[in-house]
């Protein structure tokens, strides 16, 4: 009865490992990747209290050179395309790597590549990511590194769509396809959520410093006040 018992324990508790270990993709299902004018985009409007267009503009145009064009694979597809000096539109083109595993001597990636624009209008940042595409499965040179040849380029809107991107009862993502949907949406949400972390910095330091300095309190000496 004790082996019994003992058995029934450890299945009970591989089955709860396993049910934690299961991903909760239900954020990354319908509603999750929407399309404006033909192309899949991920968008974020916020306003940051008590700091002016003109304080912004340098701001956002800041981190987008730094934080994504910076952080980008260096070569001719990531680079900044406007600094909205004409028209107010700041853009930028960046190719980056996106993980989707990696053990000891093993690497599951693709290079991930989009356009942002990002634009002020008074206390308000609007930002954009679109024209996206994947290479996949690129080849690898002699030192075993990845080459930006041949390969297989996915672009989104035929590859993470809702038709694509999910299985026909829309319920699950894709096993072929559903990695890259789940890993691009986190994207798309961590770069704007980065933003607004350094934004919300920026005017907590802006309020420190405006805030006046309280004065010290005199100290006297030989007088008493009642």
């Amino acid at each position: 009865m004790k082996k019994i018992a003992l058995m029934l324990l450890a299945v009970c508790l591989t089955m709860g490992v396993c049910a934690k270990e299961k991903k909760d993709d239900s954020k990354y299902l319908v509603g999750a990747v929407k399309t404006e004018n033909g192309l899949i985009t991920f968008s974020k409007t916020f306003t940051i209290k008590g700091m002016t267009e003109e304080q912004l503009k340098p701001l956002v145009l800041g981190y987008i050179k730094t934080t994504l064009v910076g952080g980008g694979i260096e070569g001719p597809r990531t680079r900044l395309v406007s600094d909205g000096k004409e028209d107010g539109l700041m853009v930028a083109r960046v190719e980056e790597w996106m993980v989707f595993k990696k053990k000891f001597a093993y690497l599951d990636a693709t290079r991930f590549r989009y356009t942002v624009t990002a634009s002020v209008k008074g206390s308000t940042v609007s930002m954009k990511i679109n024209q996206i595409s994947y290479l996949y499965d690129e080849k690898i040179d002699d030192e075993n590194k990845p080459t930006g040849e041949e390969g297989i380029t996915y672009v989104a809107e035929e590859w993470i769509d809702d038709e694509n991107g999910l299985n026909k009862t829309k319920t699950k993502l894709h096993v072929g396809s559903g990695k890259f949907r789940r890993k691009t949406c986190d994207r798309a949400e961590q770069i704007f959520d980065k933003m607004m972390d350094f934004f919300e910095q920026e005017a907590e330091e802006k309020e420190a410093k405006e805030q006046p300095k309280p004065q010290p309190v005199k100290k006297r000496k030989y007088i008493t006040e009642e």
